[in-house]
């Protein structure tokens, strides 16, 4: 009769010992997801925007990896694996590009709002 105590007791520990270990990579790969994103917009209207190749190219020569150049209505949007990465992309673009173009950090935080906007291509306006 103690024997299928005993086997019980590990088997109880053992499945939380488990679920214990799965919530932690879980919660460790939702941290280590934290894309981060910069937008290059034109300060003038009309104002050409520099092309993907280019923007590879600089960043290339500089050694910072990124994992996408997408245009965007009037951006070109450039994704990152981290914000540091983002950072330096930063730096070396605001040196390299030409003046007339604003480099800005856009703000991934707030998934709902993300989601939101991804459905509904148009504002309404109630009242």
């Amino acid at each position: 009769m103690l024997l299928p105590r005993i086997t019980l007791r590990r088997l109880a520990w053992t499945t939380t010992f488990i679920l214990f270990l799965g919530a932690l990579i879980l919660t460790w790969s939702a941290i280590r997801q934290q894309e981060s994103t910069l937008a290059i917009r034109a300060v003038n209207q009309g104002a050409s925007m520099p092309d993907g190749f280019s923007i590879w190219h600089h960043l290339d020569a500089n050694g910072i990896r990124f994992k996408s150049i997408t245009p965007q209505n009037d951006a070109l949007l450039i994704t990152f694996d981290s914000s540091a990465q983002s950072a330096a992309a930063k730096v070396v673009l605001d040196r390299t590009l030409p003046h007339g173009f604003v480099i800005a950090q856009q703000d991934d935080d707030n998934q709902a709002v993300q989601w939101l906007s991804r459905l509904r291509d148009n504002p309404h306006r109630f009242g």
